[in-house]
């Protein structure tokens, strides 16, 4: 298990990790910068303070998939150079998770074939809602990405050779769901973790958590609450994301664990 330095070159060649998962985004619902901020973290030289809203590519081979489909899809699958999906699995349905949805439709047009959602009844209810269009058979082809339901509980499935292992979240009183792909966990919007699913988090190589900020948060893991997790589950690395603008990288970073880190927008880890 190691970790590629992608943060400062988004067109480094990734054609040397043949199983791997990439950080797309790394930022709390309002991205940063956020909007009319003039904060230090907002305003930061630094590239590794500038994240877009939370996603994640996987890859196996020549295949790969998403978790998620935040606002920032289009720009961060051409900064990751993905040119094809074999499916997109979600964690929850908040518009910070979905709301790229339709930036599918140029895979589906290269793929010429629908794109599964790996989600849960609630996640379906809601997209098909809010991307109403998406599911209408009376709109062309052209005009709407080709989608398709696959429903997930919280039993392992397989995607792109690679077994997944859901895992029960609470975001503040929502019912979420992280991942384990091997032993690398991701868990974002998170604000308890229910005993049962403690299990899926130990012998870890690599545990991604959410941790908005310091101040405790009504439905997110602050720092301390993170590294409280951490502790529990002892993982080999440690990497926090969904982070706000209160935290900046390399300050934050000082004060850390050396086992754990700040993620960034790009941070690719080996899953070898």
């Amino acid at each position: 298990m190691h970790d590629a330095e992608h943060g400062m070159d988004h067109s480094e060649d990734l054609s040397g990790l043949s199983i791997s998962l990439t950080l797309t985004g790394t930022g709390t619902s309002t991205g940063v910068p956020m909007i009319a901020c003039n904060c230090a973290v907002c305003t930061s030289p630094d590239p590794r303070d500038n994240r877009m809203r939370s996603g994640v590519y996987v890859r196996n081979g020549e295949a790969g998939f998403l978790i998620d489909t935040g606002p920032e899809l289009r720009q961060q699958m051409i900064r990751a150079r993905v040119t094809s999906i074999a499916g997109v699995i979600y964690t929850h349905a908040h518009a910070d998770h979905i709301m790229g949805l339709d930036d599918l439709r140029i895979f589906c047009f290269r793929q010429k074939q629908s794109i599964p959602l790996y989600c849960e009844p609630a996640t379906e209810k809601a997209l098909r809602s809010t991307f109403a269009y998406a599911f209408d058979e009376r709109e062309t082809l052209h005009s709407r990405p080709r989608l398709n339901f696959v429903p997930i509980s919280e039993t392992p499935f397989s995607l792109c050779g690679l077994t997944v292992q859901p895992i029960r979240l609470l975001h503040g009183h929502l019912p979420v769901l992280g991942f384990r792909v091997r032993n690398v966990a991701f868990c974002t919007d998170v604000s308890q973790i229910p005993e049962a699913s403690w299990p899926f988090l130990q012998n870890l190589d690599v545990l991604i958590l959410g941790a908005i900020r310091d101040e405790p948060h009504p439905t997110h893991f602050n720092l301390e609450q993170a590294l409280e997790v951490i502790d529990r589950c002892k993982p080999r690395q440690a990497y926090l994301t969904h982070i706000s603008h209160s935290l900046p990288h390399e300050a934050t970073n000082a004060r850390l664990p050396d086992h754990v880190r700040l993620a960034y927008d790009g941070l690719t880890l080996s899953l070898e």
